[in-house]
């Protein structure tokens, strides 16, 4: 890579992408959208940071824009960023955990949006499986949401 103004070769760095996930809880169930795109598969709702946009803002948007819910007490859960998470491109999923009121309803990306319970889980696309597992465990020791 050069510059465009001195033409003396300049450093191409890569950086994972930045992403967040949401687990919106309705009714103690959890929202899962059915992706349209590849990687196809169930997943939790979720998708790129925007520049200029705040992590938190990022994820009250991808669960609007492809659950149709407004999501409320949004908190932080975990971030995951083992290279190999997505298969497209190196990301780190920042987490949240957030309730919602309603019908989720696909949106955007999303090709279907249902609840579910811990025991009705679809196969999960990226490492959502693994997200929820830890969710789940943390749920029960009563640290499922950071705040309590």
């Amino acid at each position: 890579m050069y510059c465009p103004h001195c033409q003396q070769e300049i450093a191409a760095y890569r950086n994972p992408a930045a992403t967040v996930d949401i687990i919106i809880e309705i009714d103690g169930k959890i929202v899962l959208i059915k992706r349209k795109n590849p990687p196809f598969g169930w997943a939790l709702p979720g998708g790129f940071v925007d520049y200029g946009e705040s992590f938190e803002w990022a994820a009250e948007r991808e669960a609007l824009e492809e659950t149709n819910l407004v999501v409320t007490g949004l908190k932080q859960f975990h971030t995951y960023s083992r290279p190999d998470r997505d298969t497209r491109q190196h990301t780190a999923s920042t987490v949240y955990v957030a309730q919602a009121e309603g019908i989720p309803k696909a949106g955007d990306d999303a090709g279907d949006a249902a609840l579910f319970t811990e025991n009705n889980l679809p196969p999960l696309a990226f490492d959502h499986a693994e997200i929820l597992t830890d969710y789940y465990v943390a749920k029960k020791a009563g640290k499922g949401r950071p705040d309590k």
